[in-house]
């Protein structure tokens, strides 16, 4: 049965299967955070956690910390304003992962053409298998490992 409006994907996740909802708030906040703290607070700073309404947000430097410490009502009235599971703020100085590199960057690095050789390699051992739906599965897999073993340096 349909219903009138639409739905967010993660609202009907959240109904099927209960250990979701409690995620989704994060993900939220994870997902909006440079809008929701605006690009010079979210290019120093992460969000961790939300456990218990209280998000936990890692700093990578002390002045920052600071700042962010004594901001920290003003952050968490704005925070709490689009998403009600924030109730608090817990700033922590340390390290994070920088962002991943875009599409296209990552794009460029799986385009490892294979040569004559791979490609033979590889349909001799694909051709073996007699299903062919099983075949192309192999056949696919066969050349991502190739390319990969390519992008590496590896050899045969």
């Amino acid at each position: 049965m349909r219903s009138g409006a639409p739905r967010a994907v993660a609202d009907i996740l959240a109904a099927a299967v209960p250990q979701i909802a409690e995620r989704v708030p994060e993900y939220r906040v994870q997902k909006a955070w440079n809008t929701l703290v605006g690009a010079d607070v979210a290019r120093r700073t992460r969000p961790q956690s939300l456990v218990n309404g209280c998000l936990h947000v890692v700093v990578d430097n002390s002045p920052w910390l600071s700042e962010l410490t004594l901001r920290a009502p003003e952050l968490t009235a704005r925070l709490h304003a689009r998403i009600e599971a924030v109730q608090s703020l817990r700033f922590t100085l340390g390290t994070f992962q920088a962002e991943p590199s875009p599409p296209a960057e990552r794009r460029e690095r799986r385009a490892t053409t294979l040569d004559d050789g791979d490609r033979r390699d590889i349909e001799a051992a694909a051709s073996a298998i007699s299903d062919p739906a099983l075949a192309d599965v192999a056949r696919r897999l066969m050349t991502t490992a190739r390319r990969a073993d390519h992008a590496r340096g590896a050899t045969r």
